[in-house]
């Protein structure tokens, strides 16, 4: 069969989706990149916050179109929204044919199957859904959608945190850990097919291990992944702050491969709402450790996400978020506006805030931290710096390259102005030689000239 894939919402989504390919190539099936070609199209969804969830609706009816105007045969739909919404989906998305649970991506080449064998016939929706605590997928060989050079190792899935506004243990399950060697393994496949920088991604990878071995056990991941020679660069996204151990910050400063950049996700500076979101931290821990970060590793790179208009934030709430922002200076800041979801304790909180209200909160600090980024951009020139190469605007003769400060899709960019021929996933060195907002320019060191 021909198969259109679309991957929405996170990268440990996109890891799923990978794991589905993989195992639809390996079944014989061929992917297709154009939807008109298709005779199965399928949707790994996303359900996090309201958008997500529309863009993941919107597109399941998009692809159901297609059976009207094209070949399409069947439509599938995976991830969040179909663990969390199957009830909805079967009553309200006609289109859909086979829904698959979270924990049950495995059973996609069945899910194939099964409208292969009953479209002739008539297909009636089908199920296939697993326990959401109960055994994880893992070690499937992938199909990359990264472009070769970096990919990212989901460490464990689940989270047992439980914050007010989110869904994630409805949709996910209890936090569990993949095991060590499983990880190595694919990390040692990935580099074979010419991976060099491997992206850990969970939905906390700061507990790795706690579960499987008692203890939290990343720095000795990172150990043992830096032990696999053509791996040249290891990153880490989600750190919950309050997780964060000086054995980890140690083992980042002197394991050479680790990047030295941390996402670690915060959501707000003001105490009052960390509480009301059920967060384990204060803003005062959070400073303290930013100090310690700083002090131990002097370049880093520390990325956080904020929320904007929780229930119950004020204004003070808003200014004393603008304050931390500002005393913090983080590298990279992003700001989602509170979104409502269903089956959360924040859903039952009082003074739930109006959408204007959480956007205007949203852009001003964004606007802050514009400046910051900007500052910080401008302290970069004048550095060299190694960078990836991710691709080429041959008009302008430029190739867009990510310092260690960018992960993919998140952060900005390093345009290179060289005459050089370079290919996607070469690291070279590079002098900064401008600054914008978010993005560098710069030249290879060996073409700078005073």
């Amino acid at each position: 069969m021909k198969i259109f894939f679309v991957s929405l919402g996170c990268d440990k989504n996109l890891v799923d989706s990978e794991m589905m390919l993989g195992e639809l190539s390996k079944a014989g099936h061929e992917i297709v990149d154009d939807e008109t070609l298709a005779d199965i199209a399928i949707v790994n969804s996303c359900s996090f916050i309201s958008d997500a969830k529309k863009e993941s609706i919107e597109t399941l009816i998009e692809m159901g179109n297609l059976k009207k105007t094209s070949r399409l045969k069947g439509l599938i739909c995976c991830g969040c929204l179909s663990q969390r919404y199957t009830e909805e989906i079967k009553d309200q998305l006609p289109e859909v044919d086979v829904i698959v649970g979270t924990m049950a991506i495995d059973e996609i080449v069945n899910a194939v199957k099964y409208i292969e064998d009953n479209f002739e016939k008539g297909i009636s929706v089908k199920e296939y859904k697993k326990p959401i605590d109960g055994p994880l997928v893992y070690g499937k060989e992938r199909l990359l959608t990264t472009g070769g050079h970096y990919a990212y190792l989901k460490i464990s899935e689940g989270c047992d945190k439980h914050c007010t506004y989110c869904a994630i243990p409805k949709m996910r399950g209890n936090y569990r850990s993949v095991p060590m060697e499983v990880l190595v393994n694919e990390a040692k496949k990935l580099s074979e097919g010419g991976v060099k920088e491997l992206i850990l991604v969970a939905q906390e990878t700061t507990l790795y291990g706690i579960d499987l071995y008692k203890e939290k056990s990343l720095p000795k991941l990172l150990r043992e992944l830096s032990k696999i020679e053509d791996i040249k660069a290891i990153r880490i996204l989600y750190c919950y702050p309050e997780e964060i151990t000086d054995d980890l910050i140690d083992e980042m400063r002197d394991n050479e491969k680790v990047v030295h950049y941390l996402d670690m996700p915060i959501q707000s500076g003001a105490d009052r709402v960390l509480k009301r979101m059920g967060r384990k931290t204060d803003s005062e821990s959070i400073v303290s450790l930013v100090k310690k970060l700083r002090e131990k590793i002097p370049d880093i790179c520390l990325r956080t996400t904020l929320i904007s208009g929780f229930p119950g934030e004020t204004i003070k709430d808003h200014l004393a978020t603008k304050a931390f922002v500002k005393k913090i200076r983080f590298d990279r800041l992003g700001v989602f506006t509170y979104s409502k979801e269903e089956g959360t304790a924040a859903e039952k909180l009082n003074k739930q805030l109006p959408y204007f209200i959480k956007k205007i909160r949203r852009d001003s600090i964004m606007r802050l931290q514009r400046d910051i980024s900007f500052e910080k951009a401008k302290e970069e020139v004048g550095r060299d710096l190694n960078v990836f190469v991710e691709g080429h605007i041959p008009e302008d003769n430029v190739y867009v390259c990510r310092t260690y400060k960018d992960a993919p899709n998140v952060d900005g960019y390093l345009f290179l102005e060289t005459s050089k021929q370079l290919m996607s996933g070469d690291i070279i060195k590079a002098r900064v030689t401008g600054a914008k907002e978010y993005d560098l320019m710069g030249v290879p060191t060996d073409e700078f000239t005073e």
